[in-house]
């Protein structure tokens, strides 16, 4: 062994110092916990496992390439590991494949990388950037030698079988249910139980597998779908039926506005005065959670107008933007409406404009129909006010009835906003980012208050129905100790769950309001549309419910695996008591939790084969 070792000096130092950042990254920046013995030996060692096989492809070479081989692993690691850790100060995940497509949106996601980079990140690469030093000074002391297959076949096998031993441990404290494997959409747990690198090669085999799944669909594939939909379904509210039949729709997307900021105040000011006004004679939801996955706003926008879930690996607006729909506008157009889409963005972000072709849009608005430029710009584009002034010269032409989707920019992370724009001031705690984030909420407020005043003006207010609605959430767990300070309580498992609450709010003219405590979330918003606008439920497939349902199941999935009910909720293998916050026996929370899995299990099949091809 100790020849083995002088002789390999190089691979040997490589090989465990890449072990070592991995464990301190994933234990430290991922958190990733364990609960006994056996899951934390199994999460020490599952590193080892894919670099034994990686590191011991070097051995068969020669001296010289071997060298850089072994470096170029290492650097390669380490960049999979910090594109990680930075990711995860914001997103609180780990970066899929299918992300990987919707890396041609980087430019436009500048502002929100820089602003997630620090400066002793250089430390992520020290190692590697000492190797290449040594290399270049001290080649001698780094010893390399290619070691022959024929001659050295036992040392191969040993690295091989090293690695198919640490695998097989990390199977030994598995779940009994082996459908907990298929139906995992919990990458903390996957990066636990199989290690950053291995839950590549995993997320490397699912890609393939769904990749194909639509060649192998058939139309008998609805069956079970059909049989847990018909079990779930709940009745629209007759005496909303048409409530608002004929209106026009025009649907707000209030980028990353969160619940919490409500009906709160900062300094005697309150931070959303025109929503908490406009709630007071509207329908508000305060039990309304965000259900989007790695696609955020996209995903959300996929949400309210399929009544499906969104993928849990990439965005479905990048990965299944070609599929078959029943969207929300092409309903709406089917009825008789003119459908048009909002944002002052690049039309091929996100592939909106193959996208809302797709789902039934008209037309989409985007950047190229705006005077952009100037003071009228601020973080990712153009100001809120001026964008919903501009969006007014071609919404007040539209023939009536219509849907109009519009989606605002400024209260994106990281909430920049000229001082000048400042409606309040910023609020004073440990995080600049919940700082910022107050004012750019204000912002979109006053925004949202001017428009409403335009549509009153352009006589369209009466004739409609308008929905706003949080498209996901505005501060990441990495904040929640200036949170903490904000709210007076302590942000535990539990209440930062109950941060996944958006506000949703359906405001018809004429029409006092309520409050409804329901548990629900964007899921849900199609079926309710349809109800009040007296479009028929029938053929559309919809996993969500209307809200104003007096059958109705207080529940909502999130995409992380997180299930909310009236009583009880499950986040972190961990079940709450909805009305004490504190954990309960887990099988209380049984039932939900596997109505969950299915929920998204099916929706993902749906999405995967292209199901509603069939329909």
């Amino acid at each position: 062994m100790r020849t083995f070792v002088n002789n390999h000096r190089f691979m040997m130092i490589c090989l465990l110092t890449m072990w070592l950042k991995t464990y301190i990254v994933s234990k430290f920046v991922f958190n990733v916990s364990t609960e006994n013995i056996l899951q934390t030996i199994i999460f020490v060692l599952n590193p080892l496992s894919f670099m034994f096989i990686v590191f011991a492809f070097g051995l068969l070479m020669k001296a010289h390439f071997q060298r850089w081989y072994i470096l170029t692993v290492s650097l390669l690691l380490s960049i999979a590991l910090y594109s990680n850790a930075v990711y995860f100060r914001e997103f609180t995940d780990i970066i899929t494949l299918p992300m990987l497509v919707m890396s041609g949106n980087a430019g436009d996601l500048s502002t929100s990388v820089f602003e997630l980079i620090r400066w002793y990140d250089v430390l992520f690469f020290a190692d590697v950037i000492l190797f290449a030093y040594l290399i270049w000074k001290k080649r001698e002391w780094l010893t390399v030698t290619q070691v022959l297959y024929k001659r050295n076949k036992k040392v191969i096998l040993a690295f091989l079988v090293s690695a198919l031993v640490i695998i097989g441990l990390s199977q030994v404290d598995r779940p009994e249910n082996p459908e907990t494997m298929t139906h995992s959409f919990d990458r903390e747990w996957l990066v636990k139980r199989y290690g950053l690198y291995n839950f590549y090669v995993y997320d490397a085999f699912i890609h393939t597998r769904t990749a194909a799944q639509a060649l192998f669909s058939e139309e008998d594939d609805w069956d079970d779908i059909h049989d847990h939909l018909a079990q779930h379904r709940a009745p629209a509210n007759p005496e909303m039926q048409g409530v608002a039949s004929d209106k026009n729709v025009v649907m707000i997307s209030l980028e990353s506005i969160e619940s919490f900021v409500i009906g709160e105040s900062i300094n005697g000011e309150e931070i959303t005065p025109y929503l908490n006004e406009l709630i007071g004679e509207s329908y508000y939801f305060p039990n309304f959670y965000d259900q989007t996955g790695q696609g955020k706003t996209s995903d959300a926008e996929f949400l309210v107008n399929t009544s499906m879930y969104p993928l849990g690996r990439g965005a479905v607006f990048h990965t299944h933007s070609d599929n078959e729909y029943m969207g929300l506008p092409d309903t709406l157009r089917d009825e008789g409406y003119y459908t048009a889409a909002f944002h002052a963005n690049d039309r091929t972000f996100y592939n909106r404009d193959i996208m809302y072709e797709n789902m039934g849009y008209d037309d989409y608005f985007s950047q190229s129909y705006y005077d952009i430029g100037g003071d009228n710009t601020v973080g990712w584009g153009m100001k809120d006010i001026e964008f919903f002034e501009q969006s007014m010269e071609y919404l007040k032409d539209f023939s009536e009835p219509f849907y109009a989707k519009l989606l605002t920019l400024t209260n994106h992370f990281p909430y920049e906003l000229d001082e000048e724009d400042h409606y309040i001031d910023p609020y004073s705690s440990s995080s600049d980012i919940l700082n910022r984030y107050i004012p750019t909420v204000r912002y979109t407020d006053e925004a949202i208050k001017l428009f409403m005043e335009d549509m009153k003006e352009a006589g369209l207010y009466e004739e409609t129905i308008f929905v706003f609605y949080g498209d996901h959430y505005g501060i990441a767990e990495s904040h929640n100790e200036a949170m903490g300070e904000f709210l007076g309580k302590e942000i535990d498992v539990f209440e930062n769950t109950q941060l996944a609450r958006v506000p949703l709010i359906i405001h018809i003219p004429g029409q006092e309001g309520e409050e409804l405590d329901t548990v629900a979330g964007k899921v849900d918003v199609k079926p309710t549309l349809l109800n009040l606008l007296g479009i028929p439920e029938w053929p559309h497939v919809m996993f969500g419910t209307d809200l104003f349902s007096e059958q109705r199941e207080d529940f909502v999935v999130m995409r992380n695996g997180t299930i909310v009910t009236d009583d009880y909720l499950y986040v972190g293998e961990t079940c709450y008591e909805k009305e004490t916050g504190e954990p309960t026996l887990l099988e209380s929370c049984d039932a939900m939790r596997e109505r969950g899995e299915w929920e998204v299990f099916y929706s993902d099949n749906i999405i995967y084969g292209d199901l509603l091809r069939f329909r």
